[in-house]
């Protein structure tokens, strides 16, 4: 076959040259397989991962001591020390094992003061039993690890298109989802071509002749591919013959994913690549405008990417990470825009306090907000694997200072690429089930896109766009004097703020019991206390702020019923599912939340109203590429339709402009 000199007709920038190749390789995704969890290692989620169960999933001890019920410590103190009879009032217990029937609390042992004593005989005979002091009392559910601490059943692990990490096949196994589906890796084939060019295996064993090149290329690219998720195989080298090459590629593009010729790309008359990829199918690009790297080209073959790459190392390094690693990533669904890890400067929402002597590695929650990093932390609990899954970023703090303050300046290594959070749409407010489905429907739809809610109320929310720290809040307050939900409230709080009020989903918010309602529940005016001594049902409330909470003090007030004559009003929890496993762990009778947290976890519910759960957006991100992703998303059927599967959900009015505050 004759060959001519290659020559570059028409250069392309970057730009332009990455528009083509991902234009042409639009819908370019490999096929997906079924894993063990413990074997995903790396790999990409091609299916949203959902726990199937809780962890923990029974009530266990974090410390080592003595389990008690804590009704019985009250009154402890130094001037009056309570005496606890082992195997009667108190059991010992070690960190992590069950708690026993009747117990909410663990005393540690330290605090202890152990004394052996003979008791009175019962009608058995008189034996003598270990009697423990203690000298203050204890409260409900100290030192103790809640069912469902760290993760409640049904509640989304992971969206697809998320990357398992090690933290992440913890949270997995302790989750119950011991199978994922992943993307499968692409299938990537490294052909080097050059008479010149000898293995590093032959350069070892015989030695380099003069004119003779060590073959590099093939082993950083193939250690590039592995690193974005690729498998690779290398073809023997080929000396410079077009015949030779031509016929190794035709065969591979029916093989392989991806294709490399290693060599060749230039303008020479000895640089194959351009005719092969020609004779076979499409040459999109020869040339770019980058050095260096310039004589890259790519086309077309069997519907695959096929690249010449040249072979100065690092020209083929700028080429594989400016054209093939972003490529490949799209394949596996990841952003094609992912960087690795880096440091950066962030600023903290709220104070956030340390202890002085120890340094520790907060992990903490990112969202560029109005071109600052603004840092979120997670919760500390050293059991709690999702506080790693979760995190963007970990702030060390030095062991000699107390803590940081609210927007202080910090250095945070980041967990996630600068560009991924720069594309995560920062929600913070009240906490719904619907903004787990549409963190994962916006990866569906939009590459790169990302969502990460924060759980602090309704209030929460608001405060939080009053301190410009997040893009969208969630929130359905309550205003008792007309029905109406949010819009009072954004004209108190947020005066001097341009937000638009939109519909998210109206839902049904009521009374999470347990399963055949033992305790024959018929309102929440069968929790107020008839008789002081009354303790027969114990209720589970929301944190103050959030719009359950709102609502269900106005409920009360509504009944005449004051606070104090509820029992278990001051307990709180952060979310739905929290408030559904408290009652399913038997730890209340009820709570107030939404139906589809009910639902989840098969529990009973009773209605009390249908509420409206409204998305507040400050007016400068209104019109910014990843909210108006956000707002497409929810009017999608798509969307709709698997929000009213939860249950409990209308979309009816789902994407509509409730207000504008200008």
């Amino acid at each position: 076959m004759t060959v001519k000199r290659n020559v570059y007709l028409n250069m392309r920038s970057i730009e332009d040259a990455k528009k083509i190749l991902f234009d042409n390789f639009l819908g370019l995704t490999c096929k997906t397989e079924e894993l063990n969890s413990v074997d995903a290692l790396g790999r990409i989620l091609a299916k949203p991962a959902i726990a199937l169960l809780s962890s923990p999933n029974f009530h266990a001890a974090a410390m080592d001591g003595i389990a008690v019920d804590a009704k019985k410590t009250f009154g402890a103190s130094d001037d009056v020390p309570k005496s606890l009879i082992i195997g009667k009032d108190a059991f010992w217990i070690n960190t992590g094992h069950v708690m026993p029937e009747g117990t909410n609390a663990v005393i540690m042992v330290e605090h202890l003061n152990i004394v052996d004593s003979a008791v009175e005989p019962s009608d058995k005979a008189k034996e003598s039993q270990q009697i423990v002091e203690i000298q203050s009392p204890t409260v409900p559910w100290q030192n103790v690890r809640k069912m469902g601490e760290d993760i409640v059943a049904t509640e989304l692990l992971f969206p697809r298109g998320e990357k398992i990490t090690p933290y992440s096949i913890g949270a997995l196994i302790s989750g119950g989802v011991f199978r994922v589906t992943v993307q499968k890796k692409p299938k990537v084939l490294i052909i080097p071509t050059g008479s010149e060019l000898k293995s590093w295996q032959e350069a070892q064993k015989s030695g380099l002749n003069k004119g003779d090149v060590i073959d590099s290329n093939s082993q950083v690219l193939g250690a590039l591919s592995v690193e974005y998720g690729a498998e690779f195989d290398l073809y023997d080298i080929i000396k410079d013959d077009l015949d030779t090459i031509t016929e190794a590629v035709r065969g591979a593009s029916l093989e392989y994913d991806m294709i490399f010729i290693i060599g060749g790309s230039s303008a020479g008359s000895k640089d194959f690549s351009k005719p092969v990829i020609s004779a076979l199918g499409e040459v999109f690009v020869h040339g770019v405008t980058m050095m260096p790297g310039k004589p890259l080209l790519f086309g077309k073959i069997n519907s695959i990417p096929v690249f010449g790459i040249p072979g100065y190392p690092v020209s083929a390094i700028v080429a594989f990470e400016q054209f093939a690693a972003p490529l490949l990533l799209k394949m596996q669904g990841v952003d094609p825009d992912y960087k690795q890890r880096e440091v950066a400067e962030v600023e903290p929402s709220r104070k956030i306090a340390s202890k002085l002597g120890q340094e520790e590695f907060l992990r903490v929650k990112i969202g560029a907000v109005d071109d600052r990093l603004i840092a979120s932390q997670l919760p500390r609990g050293a059991g709690n694997i999702t506080t790693l899954t979760q995190a963007d970023a970990i702030i060390r703090i030095p062991a000699n200072v107390e803590g940081i303050l609210e927007g202080e300046k910090v250095k945070a290594e980041l967990i996630r690429s600068r560009s991924e959070i720069n594309k995560t749409i920062i929600v913070i407010g009240s906490h719904d089930n619907t903004l787990d489905v549409l963190a994962d429907h916006i990866r569906l739809t939009s590459s790169g896109v990302g969502l990460s809610s924060t759980h602090v109320g309704s209030m929460g929310g608001l405060m939080a766009i009053k301190k410009r720290a997040c893009h969208v809040a969630g929130s359905h307050l309550l205003d008792g004097e007309d029905g109406s939900y949010n819009i009072s409230y954004i004209k108190k709080y947020l005066p001097d703020e341009k937000v638009w009020l939109v519909n998210l989903v109206m839902r049904d918010q009521g009374l999470i019991i347990a399963k055949g309602n033992p305790k024959n529940i018929k309102g929440i005016e069968d929790f107020k206390m008839s008789d002081p001594k009354d303790k027969s049902l114990v209720f589970i409330n929301r944190q103050a702020g959030a719009g359950t909470r709102i609502l269900f003090d106005y409920k009360l007030k509504a009944l005449g019923i004051k606070p104090s004559e509820i029992i278990g009003y001051e307990n709180e929890e952060y979310t739905h599912m929290s408030v559904a496993v408290a009652v399913l762990s038997k730890r209340a009778d009820a709570g107030l939340g939404i139906y589809a947290a009910a639902k989840a976890l098969a529990l009973d519910f009773i209605p009390v109203v249908t509420e409206e759960y409204d998305l507040v957006i400050p007016d400068r991100f209104f019109n910014t590429d990843k909210v108006q992703i956000l707002l497409q998303t929810i009017t999608t059927e798509g969307f709709k339709s698997r929000v009213e599967a939860l249950g409990g959900y209308s979309t009816k009015k789902t994407g509509q402009i409730i207000f504008k505050s200008f």
